[in-house]
């Protein structure tokens, strides 16, 4: 949790102050400024996602570190969910290809923190057994 959320914070700080960074970094080639149409609302809605990214990482840093199980098991069906729409998203071409790379971070954190929460209640159970 503290990793993800750790992360998330970090690369939402990106999109804040160097939007064409993150963009490369997904695999996106930046548009130069002033060769953006008119209407392009590509880097506000960069700035909504980052700023998203930065309050959803802190929620992650500050419940890892309240030990917050209920947290936890609350953000596996939903990064799931997320998996499955930006995958689906991809696959049915609505996104482009590096969006295929968040849909498999959400996934695989998913897991992981299921398989982690559910370790922790079997060795938690043999213990007080």
């Amino acid at each position: 949790m503290a990793v993800f959320g750790l992360l998330a914070t970090a690369l939402g700080a990106v999109g804040l102050i160097a939007p064409d960074t993150l963009l490369t970094l997904m695999g996106f080639a930046p548009i130069p400024e002033g060769r953006r149409a008119e209407k392009d609302h590509t880097l506000l809605f960069l700035t909504a996602s980052s700023m998203a990214a930065v309050n959803m990482g802190a929620y992650y840093l500050l419940a890892a570190l309240a030990d917050w199980k209920a947290f936890f098991r609350w953000t596996v069906p939903f990064r799931l969910l997320t998996c499955a729409v930006f995958t689906v998203a991809v696959v049915t071409g609505r996104a482009p290809a590096g969006f295929l790379g968040v849909g498999l971070w959400e996934g695989l954190g998913a897991v992981v923190t299921g398989a982690a929460l559910r370790h922790e209640r079997r060795t938690g159970r043999r213990a007080q057994g």
